[in-house]
């Protein structure tokens, strides 16, 4: 069995009792159907009121700051806030109604004491200038970025109502492979997106990727939370920010050349999309250690371990186990090159025959 840390999302294996990085006490992350609320990260910016309990330190009411308690506010004379929709290290995320159009809006207000810290204020400045780039349907972006007259900073994005993937894997134990290929899919057409201007995610997680409905009444993948995204081409200035930064990633998903602090393009994206479709189909990461260093040695040391062995009573497809190794290639050379050619030849892969080849799929669904 799994354990994830609901805090930052760090996943153990079962001789683990407290996140290394955190200290907050590790809840499953169940390989079977599963009864109750699943563990969240608190940074993923958007959650829907009815997508599972909200796992949060508790602080007495005295000791809340200013920014955590805005529910019944106006921000800024534009936002009605309703009430928090959770929480991270650096930020407070809110439910809020845009007063002149009625229009929901998730606003995530940064906490002043970072507000006044010049790396944290050009994090913030960078996440929405590189997620304003990115119009996808299957991209959250971020559409404005103000400051109050008291100083509080936000950032302004549309409500998702919906489900975190890492929640409906753990409330269902792993998702059917006919359900994840579509979401898979479309998460690749969304980092497609991003790679064309020239960004990469690089935290692209379970806690990260919105399960939303749509009109056709289809569950429907949009990827959250660029704030790790950085450009391809970046200068020194981002460079330097990358290196001091205040949260470098999550080490279950990184690729190995993430760990090793060396040049990203889009497929350490694919990379992390491989490492997420594993876990959804079998409940499980194919690799595993004690610590996040043994994690993380085992991402630059080891092969992962095939889903034949990680769920035996699943049936798979061989071709399946083939795309998802390929892409989880430790050199990024033998990986597919752009995330769409990953996600053709799963879907390739997952239907021998009926959808015909890989680049068959890609132009029926990339065009």
């Amino acid at each position: 069995m799994s354990l994830r840390c609901p805090t930052c999302g760090a996943s153990y294996n079962d001789s683990a009792r407290f996140c290394t990085r955190d200290g907050t006490a590790l809840l499953p992350l169940a390989t079977g159907p599963a009864h109750g609320p699943g563990p969240q990260a608190l940074q993923g910016a958007l959650r829907a009121p009815d997508g599972g309990a909200r796992v949060n330190v508790p602080v007495p009411k005295a000791e809340l700051p200013a920014h955590a308690t805005l529910a019944g506010q106006i921000l800024d004379g534009r936002y009605l806030i309703e009430r928090k929709l959770g929480e991270g290290g650096m930020s407070f995320v809110y439910l809020a109604t845009e007063v002149a159009t009625g229009t929901r809006r998730a606003i995530k207000v940064l906490s002043p004491s970072l507000s006044q810290d010049a790396t944290a204020m050009a994090r913030l400045k960078r996440e929405a200038a590189l997620a304003g780039k990115v119009r996808h349907p299957n991209v959250c972006h971020i559409e404005c970025m103000g400051q109050t007259p008291t100083g509080l900073v936000y950032v302004v994005m549309p409500f998702l109502e919906g489900e975190i993937l890492s929640d409906r894997t753990y409330r269902l134990g792993q998702l059917p492979i006919d359900e994840v290929v579509p979401l898979i899919v479309e998460i690749a057409a969304g980092l497609h997106a991003a790679h064309e201007e020239q960004v990469v995610h690089r935290d692209l997680k379970p806690e990260n990727i919105m399960i939303v409905r749509g009109p056709d009444g289809r569950p429907h993948a949009v990827v959250m939370d660029f704030g790790l995204a950085k450009e391809r081409h970046a200068g020194p200035e981002l460079e330097r920010l990358t290196a001091t930064g205040i949260v470098l990633g999550t080490p279950e998903f990184m690729s190995p050349e993430q760990l090793r602090g060396k040049p990203l393009d889009g497929r350490s994206d694919v990379y992390a999309l491989a490492l997420i479709t594993v876990e959804t189909l079998t409940g499980a990461l194919p690799f595993s250690g004690k610590s996040q260093q043994e994690l993380m040695l085992a991402r630059l040391r080891n092969e992962p371990t095939p889903i034949r062995k990680l769920r035996p009573d699943l049936r798979f497809p061989v071709s399946v186990e083939r795309v998802l190794l390929k892409a989880l290639a430790r050199n990024p050379s033998d990986r597919y090159p752009s995330a769409p050619e990953f996600a053709a030849a799963l879907a390739a892969a997952t239907h021998p025959g009926s959808l015909g080849n890989t680049a068959q799929v890609l132009k029926k669904w990339f065009g």
